[in-house]
C-alpha cells in the first residue's frame, strides 16, 4: 500500500480541532454539542463535536485548497481517477451534476431505461432528449438487467447526434454486464459515458472479482460510499477522468446543487471510507470470503425460495417460489430482527458488510424458525403474468421536457389511463427505478404491473396512487 493512503487528513484536522477545546462563537447553533435536547445529548454528543463549519484549518468543500483537497486527491489516487469530488448529498447530486455538466438543452442522450429516478431528474433539468435503451430480461432470475451491446450499437447508429450514454453498473442486485465493450464502442464515436455506480464503491478492492467502471475508462462515475462501504448516509464520490467533460462545469453544478454548509461528519466519513478500502488487507479479504460462504450456506435453497448467484459477493438475493408472498417472508425476517435492503414481488435482497456482523450459527437458527413458520402461511395462486413491462424497443418520451412545462395536468383513474401521457413518475422504492417515467405513454402492461405491486403492498413514490395518477391534459390529435 502507498504510505500516503494511510493518511486521513480531513478526519485528523477535525479531531485536532476538537482536541484543542476551541470555544464556539460561530455556527452551528449546538455549539460543539453544548446546547442540545437533554434526552438525546448522550447519543449525539461525539457526533456533534465533529459537526463543524468552514473554520481556519478545516478548508472549504466548494473551493478546496487544504485538507479537503488533500483528502480528495488521496481518493483520486486510490480510485484511479483524474479528479475525485466529495459529495454530501448522495449519488443523486452526482448524477444531476454529471448530466448538467455534460449535456445542453436539446441534446440527444442514450440512457438505460431501468435507471434510478435521479438520472431522469437530471435529464429533465438539462432539457435533453432521452433515447431509452431497453434492458434485457433475465428469465431465470425474473428481472431486468441492462441494455445489450447490440442494443447500444443500434441506438448509436440510429441517433448519430447522441452526446452521451448514461448507464447503471452494477444493478441493485449486484449484477454486472460487459460494460467495457459499451464504453469502448461509445468512445469510438466520441460519445461521453456517464455511469451511475452507486452500488460499486467497494469494487476498488483488488480482492473483489468485479472491476469498477473508473478502472474501465468511463468518463464520469458516481459512487455511493454509504451503500457498500463504511461511510455516513449521503456520502458519495464523483470521479472524473476525461477531457470530454469540463471539470469546471462539474465544479459549478456541484456548487449550485449542494449545500453551502456541507456536513463535516459526512466529508470525514468519505476520507475514512477511502482509508478503510486502501488499508483492507489480504487477510481481511480471506476472512470476508470465508464469512460470505458461511452466510450464503445459511440462506440455502428452501421450499419457499431460491438463493440466487450474484456478481457482487456482498449481495444475497432470495427469489421466492411461485405461490409464496414475498411480504410474508419479509415480515418473518423482520420479526427475527433481520431487516432486508429490498423487497420486490419476487425478490428479497440482503446486503452484507465488508466484515462479519452476525454469527452464522445465530443466523441459521433464525432462518430455521422462519422456514418452519412459513409452512403455516397461506399460499397464493400462481398468476400468469407478462413479465416484459419495459418496452423491448428503443423509445422516446411522448412529450419533450420543454413541452411538459406548458401542459396542464389532470387526475386520471387507472382504468382510463392506457394510452395517456403520465405527468409524474411512478416509482417502486426501493430500488427507485420508475415503472413509468414522466412524459411516457402509459401501457396496459405497466398498469397491470403497478396494480399487482400495489396489491402486494410494495412501497411506491408518490404515495396514494392506488386509484390513479396525474396525466397531461393533451387533446387527442395534438
Amino acid at each position: 500500500m502507498d504510505n500516503k493512503q494511510s493518511q486521513i487528513p480531513l478526519y485528523k484536522a477535525i479531531t485536532d480541532f476538537i482536541d484543542n477545546q476551541n470555544i464556539s462563537l460561530h455556527v452551528p447553533g449546538h455549539k460543539n454539542g453544548e446546547i442540545f435536547v437533554a434526552r438525546a445529548k448522550e447519543y449525539f454528543q461525539s457526533f456533534l463535536q465533529m459537526d463543524l463549519t468552514e473554520l481556519a484549518g478545516l478548508d472549504d468543500l466548494h473551493a478546496p485548497e487544504g485538507v479537503i483537497q488533500e483528502a480528495q486527491q488521496l481518493a483520486a489516487d486510490w480510485f484511479q481517477s483524474s479528479y475525485t469530488y466529495f459529495l454530501v448529498n448522495g449519488s443523486t447530486v452526482g448524477n444531476l451534476a454529471m448530466i448538467l455538466a455534460t449535456c445542453d438543452s436539446g441534446d440527444q442522450v442514450l440512457v438505460q431505461r431501468n435507471c434510478h429516478k435521479s438520472i431522469l431528474h437530471g435529464m429533465e433539468l438539462a432539457g435533453v432528449q432521452p433515447i431509452f435503451l431497453p434492458p434485457a430480461y433475465n428469465k431465470i432470475n425474473q428481472r431486468y438487467t441492462a441494455p445489450s451491446v447490440a442494443t447500444v450499437k443500434k441506438a448509436i447508429t440510429e441517433y448519430q447526434e447522441a452526446k452521451a450514454v448514461i448507464l447503471t453498473y452494477p444493478d441493485y442486485f449486484g449484477d454486472i454486464y460487459p460494460i467495457q465493450e459499451i464504453i469502448d464502442l461509445a468512445h469510438s464515436y466520441n460519445i461521453t459515458v456517464l455511469v451511475d455506480e452507486a452500488h460499486g464503491c467497494h469494487f476498488s478492492l483488488p480482492s473483489l472479482p468485479v472491476p469498477s467502471t473508473v478502472e474501465l475508462g468511463a468518463d464520469v462515475v458516481v459512487q455511493s460510499a454509504h451503500k457498500m462501504t463504511p461511510a455516513l448516509t449521503m456520502a458519495a464520490y464523483l470521479h472524473v477522468q476525461s477531457s470530454r467533460v469540463a471539470r469546471e462545469r462539474i465544479s459549478y453544478y456541484l456548487q449550485m446543487l449542494q449545500s453551502s454548509s456541507p456536513s463535516y461528519p459526512i466529508m470525514a466519513s468519505l476520507d475514512l471510507a477511502r482509508y478503510y478500502l486502501a488499508t483492507f488487507t489480504p487477510e481481511q479479504s480471506k476472512d470476508l470470503f470465508a464469512y460470505i460462504e458461511k452466510i450464503r450456506a445459511c440462506f440455502n435453497d428452501s421450499d419457499d425460495w431460491v438463493l440466487e448467484q450474484s456478481d457482487d459477493p456482498l449481495k444475497v438475493c432470495l427469489r421466492v417460489k411461485e405461490g409464496v408472498n414475498s411480504q410474508d417472508v419479509k415480515q418473518l425476517f423482520e420479526e427475527e430482527k433481520l431487516y432486508p435492503e429490498l423487497i420486490t414481488d419476487k425478490h428479497i435482497l440482503f446486503i452484507l458488510g465488508l466484515e462479519p456482523t452476525i454469527d452464522p450459527n445465530i443466523l441459521i437458527d433464525k432462518i430455521r424458525r422462519i422456514t418452519n413458520r412459513l409452512i403455516f402461511c397461506s399460499k397464493r395462486a400462481t398468476i400468469e403474468e407478462k413479465n416484459h413491462y419495459f418496452n423491448e424497443d428503443i423509445t422516446l418520451l411522448a412529450l419533450s421536457y420543454a413541452d411538459m412545462r406548458h401542459q396542464k395536468q389532470k387526475w386520471c383513474n387507472w382504468k382510463e389511463a392506457a394510452g395517456k401521457i403520465t405527468a409524474e413518475a411512478i416509482i417502486p422504492y426501493p430500488p427507485g427505478i420508475p415503472l413509468l417515467a414522466k412524459g411516457e405513454e402509459i401501457s396496459e402492461t405497466k398498469i397491470k404491473k403497478i396494480q399487482d405491486l400495489l396489491d402486494q403492498n410494495i412501497s411506491f413514490q408518490p404515495k396514494n396512487r392506488r386509484n390513479g395518477l396525474y396525466i397531461y391534459d393533451v387533446t387527442e390529435g395534438e
